[in-house]
Order: C-alpha cells, then structure tokens, then sequence
C-alpha cells in the first residue's frame, strides 16, 4: 500500500480559511465530515504517511476517494454547517450515538388551542415543550398525576377534546376529575391557557414562586376562616412538595444547567445528561457512542453538544461539561441563536457542581462497562466472538477457553503478573492466578518467565490420591485402599493465549509456547495503543472492526488481566511494607495500621521526619526514632 493518498490535494490549493470538509468514496457517498478554523493545516492532519495514522482514521482515507471542502465565512458558520451535513448525509465514519433506550418524555403541546400534557416518547411534535427524560414511564405519569392538582390541565386525548367542544358534555376524564382543560366545562380557553403558562413555569424551574404563593393563600383563607379553601390550597401545597421530593437540590435553586458526564475507551463513549432545572435534577439521559475515528477529549465534548442541541430541544442558560471544546465561543453562539439569549459553556471545577460531575461521570464509566459486559455476556453475541476470533487468528478450533496474561511493575520494582481465565466468553475467576517475579531484565523476559510457570502444569502427569474411606465403596476388598484420579491446578489447554502488549510481548510468548513444547495453542496479543492484534511471525498486525465481537471480548479480557495485576500488586506493596514494619521493635499491627492510615502511603511513611512520626497516637519519642532509623536503612 502506497504510503501517500492518489487524491490527496496539493498544498497550495487547500485555503486557510475557515470551513467544513468531506471525504467521499468512489460512489460519491459522504464518509465523514468535519469542521476547521484552518482547512489547510486540519486537512495536513489526514494527508500525513499513513504509517502514522491512528488505524481507524487509516481506514477512513484509503476507504475515501476524495475529499471536497467548502470555504465560510466565520467559525460559527462551519460549525452550523458541519451540525446540517452531519444531519442530511449521516457519515459512517462520524460518531455515532446510541441512546441506551427510548426514554420518555413529559410534552406540553403549547401549538394546540387547549395545550395538553402528555407522556410520549415523540420528540417531534410541533410547538411542543418537553420536559424530561424521564427514566421510567411510570414516574412520568406519577409527576402528571400530581401536577394536575395543582395545575389542572387538559389531559385528554384531541379526539375527546373535539367532541366535548362539539357536544357541550365534558369529556369523561374531565368528568372523573382528570383533565382541566376547557372540554370539561369548568375553564375558558384564555383561563386554561393560564394555568399551562403556570404549569410550564413550574416544570421548569419556577417552584419557589407557586410555593410561596400557596403558602400565603392557605394561611389567608385560614385566617379568614375558610377552611375549605384553605385545605385544597394544603393539598395542593403537599402535591407540589411530592414532586419537588422526587428530586434534591443538588445546585442553587435559581441554577438552570445541562451537565454532561463522559467515560470513553478506545471504541466507544458513554454520556450522562443530568438536566437540573431550579437546581432539581429534572432528567437524565445516558447515550453511547461509537467512535469510528480517533477522537476523544475536547473533540468529543464538541460532538457530544453538537448531538444533545438539535432542533426543538429546550437550552438551558449554562452548559457544564469535563472539558472545553476548541470550538467553545462558537458553541456559544450556535446555542445563543437556538435559546435567544447568552449561553455559557463551562468546566465543572470546584464546589456542589464538581461533585456532580463527579457522580455523571461515575455513572458514565459504569454505563460503559455495562455497555461492554452486554455485548460480551450475550449468549449469541459469545458465540460470535468465539467464531470471529476463530476465523480472524486462523485457529483450528473456537477458542472456548483463553487464558490472559499480563505483567505490571513500579518503576522495574515489584513485578507481578496476572492470568485471568475465560471460557465460553465468561470469566471464570476461580481460576484466576497471579505469580511473582523475583528476577528480570524486562517485560518480555517477565512475559517468557511466567508462560514457562504456567505450561509446565500442562507436562504433569495425573495426581493419584487415596481413597481413605474405603468402606464406602462396595468394590473395595478388606485391606484394599482405592484410589481415584485428579487433574492437578492448570492441568487444562486454553485453546488460546492471549497477552497484553504488542509484537515484542507475543514474540517472548510464542518463544515459551516453543521450548515447553506446547506450539498446538494459539498466540495473540492485543496492542491498547490502536487496539490491534498481533500474531508470531506477523510483520503486521490483524485489524479486527471496530463493532466486531471479537475485539469486545479480547479488550474485556485484557482489562480483567490488567485490573487483577494491579489489584496484586497493590496487596504485595502493602504486605512488604507491613512485614518491614514488623522488624521494628516495640511496633505491632494496631500501631502499623495506624502508621499507614496517618500517612497515607509508604512514599510519605518514609519520607517523614521522627517528629512527624510522633504525631501519630501511640508512637513515642524513642519509637519513632527506631522506625525513622530502620525505613532510612533499607
């Protein structure tokens, strides 16, 4: 493969203006579109030596034939522009976004005569106001039910408006006491239209006013003695609360702010939209996406926007997010023009709206991992990935069991490493291992040490224990001892080994697999930096799609390795520090305990003074003298 593009423009003809490009395939279908300050220096970005790429983007311009670009005026305008292509040709090779269900929605229809409130997941319907998402339907309908005793509203359906209108007799949930609009006789359509001005008010963010409100006629009518009055003011005080319960006060209470929490990995993304109206989280959203380029960070958060402001879609006065785009003043402005006034884009920093972007975030990353343990846990999707992996690394067999290997240090120090066991696509953690290294130039060496350990079980003939309840077995003869066969530890083949790194790691695997004499077994190791898998002997690596099964499976197991490495060593470095504690005299482990929770870490443990060691309770003059002196020794 040539190492520059057939189409690839010269550098004069490209401007560096700002704008929006295209690449296109020999059909002339749009792959991908993106947007520039400067086209020339953008464009440069894909035209480098293709070695250099990132593998997807790699992908995406030898899969192009051409590449087409359109000149705007101002950054505001490529940023439109991208947003509208993005819309009409839908590139494959943009991200793309998955919401994890069809959530529903709470819609006011303000375009209608009589505006109704309804659950729907529908979010065209024109002139509407939406409120929401809600996570399940039932707490949609839970919040109308309330609402309406204190805002009653049209809740009826348009063909039952239309014939009470037509026939002079309410409507039938008008005649339950369900529906508040003019079809039930007891509101004009310019007092109804009131009362959903007020309902609207309050959903979206104006709780403090009607409250307030309330409070002050229920005490005017109790005070005047109107009991009866007062009481439906009391009961339309608690409906209100009920619904201001259903969610806390997690900013100031005239906070209107959409916050964005994002996990991603290589492959894909998960986001969580808390939307806090009043500084009440009012709905929260998770979507996924595919990333089919490499694109993460601030690039990401521009798309994420660019996604979560469509058209029709309620912008709030401040957007919170992990990190700024390079776009963030043009955002701005394309928001301004949807909502008619400033829009602020910022970072969640400090204070009550960093700790909720640290719990978005939270969820984010366990979304991710959901989305993740889906596609590996299904059945169907297993049997796939088993079969992908098959065809991709030309095994015999479906792998059905595959043991991962990898190896973790600090620094050259304390290295350990991990095997985690699959079979069938799913963990089997009572087989887990984790061994120690004691000597080793490096990670390849480390990698052939610990294959070595592990194949030789594989050499070891059956284990024979003896039966020692003997009268149990009516076989056995007096004096006899029966005896019963066990496959010792590790005694079954993985059909196939997999490693963490890259061609120098499989190569030290496959030279182990080679002197234990086990070369039946496949071999490949997974590379995180492009997620590409490499074989022995390849000069190249194999390239697995993006949504394939099998790269799923084969990142989840490269994980669960690295997760168990790090989980071990952690234990290990805790363990050497605790035993060299031990030596000290006079220090027991009430005392090491309290050692290690005061400082924090072994680092700072060791780097502290003998008077800094005597803060800690229960350490003395002299003791903290003998544990200064014995950690400056070793």
């Amino acid at each position: 493969m040539a190492d520059v593009l057939p189409y690839k423009p010269a550098q004069g003809e490209i401007p560096t203006a700002p704008g929006v490009y295209r690449f296109l395939d020999a059909q002339g279908r749009v792959l991908y579109v993106g947007k520039a300050k400067n086209l020339r220096q953008r464009l440069s970005n894909y035209f480098a030596p293709l070695r250099t790429l990132h593998e997807r983007t790699r992908r995406m311009v030898t899969t192009a034939s051409s590449v087409e670009w359109t000149v705007v005026s101002t950054d505001v305008d490529s940023l439109q522009l991208e947003y509208m292509w993005i819309k009409e040709f839908d590139p494959p090779f943009n991200v793309r976004y998955k919401d994890d269900k069809s959530y529903p929605f709470m819609a006011v229809t303000l375009g209608d005569e009589a505006p109704r409130v309804m659950v729907t997941r529908n979010r065209k319907i024109p002139g509407a106001r939406y409120f929401g998402p809600y996570p399940k339907v039932w707490a949609v309908h839970d919040t109308i039910d309330l609402m309406i005793k204190v805002f009653p509203i049209r809740t009826c359906s348009d063909a039952s408006y239309k014939r009470a209108m037509a026939t002079g007799r309410p409507c039938f949930p008008g005649q339950i006491g369900k529906c508040g609009g003019p079809c039930s006789m007891r509101v004009t359509i310019e007092e109804h239209r009131a009362i959903v001005d007020d309902f609207v008010a309050f959903m979206a963010g104006g709780d403090e006013r009607f409250t307030k409100q309330l409070t002050t006629r229920m005490r005017a009518a109790s005070t005047a003695m109107d009991y009866e009055a007062a009481a439906k003011y009391r009961d339309q005080l608690a409906s209100i609360e009920a619904v201001l319960g259903k969610s806390a006060l997690v900013l100031p209470a005239n906070e209107d702010a959409d916050l964005f929490g994002i996990a991603e990995d290589e492959l894909a993304a998960t986001v969580q939209q808390f939307t806090i109206r009043g500084g009440r989280v009012r709905g929260v959203r998770a979507t996924t996406i595919e990333k089919e380029i490499d694109i993460s960070g601030a690039d990401l958060v521009d798309q994420v926007l660019q996604r979560a402001y469509g058209e029709g879609v309620d912008v709030p006065r401040r957007v919170l997010v992990p990190s700024l785009p390079d776009a963030a003043e043009e955002l701005e402005v394309w928001l301004r023009e949807r909502r008619g006034r400033r829009v602020e884009i910022a970072v969640a920093h400090r204070g009550q709206r960093a700790d909720l972007m640290r719990t978005a975030t939270l969820n984010a990353q366990q979304a991710l991992i959901r989305h993740k343990t889906r596609r590996t846990s299904d059945y169907v999707s297993r049997t796939q990935a088993l079969t992908d992996l098959q065809e991709a690394l030309g095994l015999d067999e479906a792998p059905l069991r595959i043991e991962c290997f990898d190896i973790s240090h600090l620094g050259g120090t304390n290295v350990v490493a991990s095997m985690v066991v699959f079979e069938d696509g799913l963990p089997r953690k009572d087989q887990y291992r984790s061994f120690n290294i004691a000597e080793t130039t490096d990670d390849t060496d480390s990698m052939h040490q610990v294959l070595m350990r592990r194949l030789a079980y594989l050499d070891r003939p059956e284990e024979i224990e003896p039966e020692t309840d003997v009268l149990t077995d009516p076989l056995a003869t007096d004096g006899e001892v029966v005896t019963t066969r066990k496959r010792p530890r590790f005694s079954y083949p993985p059909q196939l080994l997999l490693v963490d790194g890259g061609k120098p790691q499989v190569e030290a695997a496959a030279r182990a697999l080679r002197d234990s004499g086990h070369t039946e077994i496949g071999l490949c190791g997974i590379a995180k930096r492009l997620e590409e898998i490499w074989l022995p002997g390849d000069d190249f690596p194999v390239i697995l799609p993006r949504t394939s099964e099998a790269l799923y499976l084969l990142q989840r197991l490269r994980d669960e390795a690295h997760r168990f490495a790090i989980t071990h060593q952690r234990r290990r470095r805790r363990r050497d520090i605790g035993t060299v504690l031990e030596e000290v005299p006079g220090l027991g482990a009430a005392r090491i305990k309290s050692l290690l929770k005061h400082f924090g870490s072994v680092a700072a443990l060791k780097a502290a003074t003998s008077e800094q060691i005597q803060e800690v309770p229960g350490i003395g003059t002299a003791l903290a003298e003998s544990i200064h002196s014995h950690l400056a020794n070793r």
